[in-house]
């Protein structure tokens, strides 16, 4: 795996209540494909010293993505081995915060245009 193209892509969060949904842009001249986003293992809240992660945010594989376009990832929070309603999803806490620290990473991974496996990594969370 290499990371010649820094900064492939970049991220926002959107507020479409009662969720919040995660754009990927595709910041390059070239199209990428079979992006996948690593399971994000979320911090427990409950556990004064963190503990082990009952909560984790699964992201859908996209396909293709063309130069300069956006594309929304469709994603799924877990807790204790189960799926979560739509009103006790996660994603938010991904949300980057002015001033915060940034405790999570999405880690990107795709194919470029010869079939190379590139990666980039994207400091998210509060």
């Amino acid at each position: 795996m290499t990371n010649k193209y820094a900064a492939t892509f970049s991220v926002r969060f959107m507020e479409c209540k009662p969720r919040v949904l995660l754009e990927l842009t595709n910041t390059t001249q070239m199209a990428v494909r079979s992006v996948e986003i690593l399971t994000v293992f979320l911090k427990d809240k409950e556990a004064p010293f963190g503990g082990p992660s009952r909560a984790h945010i699964r992201f859908d594989r996209i396909q293709l993505v063309q130069p300069n376009e956006k594309a929304v990832v469709s994603h799924r929070t877990w807790v204790n081995g189960n799926p979560t309603t739509p009103s006790e999803d996660q994603l938010g806490r991904l949300e980057v915060v002015a001033g915060e620290i940034k405790p999570y990473v999405l880690n990107i991974s795709w194919e470029d245009n010869e079939g190379k496996t590139q990666f980039q990594r994207i400091p998210v969370g509060h």
